[in-house]
């Protein structure tokens, strides 16, 4: 799916988060890249990190640019102390400080039962998902300005326990969204941290892992008829990193469009 955006007159109205920079890992695509370009039509100046989706990242980048704004592009691995700390001092080099973080890189890797797990299996679900997490959010934190926001890309499978063969990755996205209300009392008052559980998104995640007759029936069983899009979640990510969202703290989410309720 492709997302696109035309920036706004520049108004305070209109351009609530400019002259603020934000950072969005895995920014190459779908929900990541709707993010980021949520945050630059705000007027944040952006920054993004791919693994191995270099032409998705700079295709983002690009995106922004043609609108006006400013964006850069880093290769990362996250589950690294030290790739998380010189991804930030990067940002922080061309940006001077950070204003934002949407810890968004994530994914399943595969479906695999108990059974079939190994702890290698285990450990890079848990290294992509939740510890990306830690190694961005303690990299960031010393050039975080007061009135900042995390936001966090939890799961609806964080609640409900996902579905099959997704046991490490809804153990990993529930441990995210308490990793969130634990921050949110640590770091308030100068950081907002909140969380978000997508449900069933319109993203190469279920192209890739989910089966077509499992979509459409999900699809049909949610209150709107329908999945969601990627630019929906990044609308909201945009949202919480405003001071229109100045009180929602320690906050986990639920866009799925009324198929669950926590």
């Amino acid at each position: 799916m492709t997302v696109e955006f035309t920036r706004n007159t520049a108004t305070a109205i209109n351009l609530p988060l400019q002259g603020k920079v934000a950072i969005v890992t895995g920014g190459g695509r779908d929900i990541g890249r709707a993010c980021a370009l949520a945050l630059a039509e705000k007027g944040a100046s952006v920054a993004v990190s791919y693994h191995s989706s270099a032409a998705g990242a700079e295709e983002t980048v690009e995106q922004i640019k043609t609108a006006g704004g400013q964006a850069m592009s880093l290769q990362v691995d996250l589950s690294k102390a030290h790739g998380a700390q010189g991804f930030v001092d990067a940002i922080v080099a061309e940006y001077g400080h950070i204003d934002t973080l949407v810890n968004n890189a994530g994914g399943l890797v595969a479906r695999k039962t108990m059974a079939e797990m190994e702890l290698a299996d285990w450990q890079s679900v848990m290294d992509l998902n939740l510890t990306s997490v830690f190694t961005m959010t303690k990299a960031c934190l010393p050039h975080m300005r007061d009135k900042g926001s995390i936001v966090n890309l939890a799961s609806l499978a964080g609640r409900d326990g996902g579905g099959p063969g997704a046991i490490a990755y809804a153990t990993s996205k529930g441990a995210v969204m308490t990793m969130t209300r634990g921050l949110a009392k640590e770091l308030g008052p100068k950081i907002r941290v909140n969380a978000l559980c997508p449900g069933m998104i319109d993203t190469d995640f279920h192209n890739v892992f989910t089966k077509d007759d499992v979509r459409t029936k999900v699809a049909a069983s949610t209150p709107l008829r329908r999945e969601g899009a990627p630019l929906e979640i990044g609308e909201l990510v945009a949202f919480l990193a405003t001071d229109g969202a100045g009180f929602v703290n320690g906050a986990c989410i639920d866009v799925n469009g009324g198929v669950a309720f926590s």
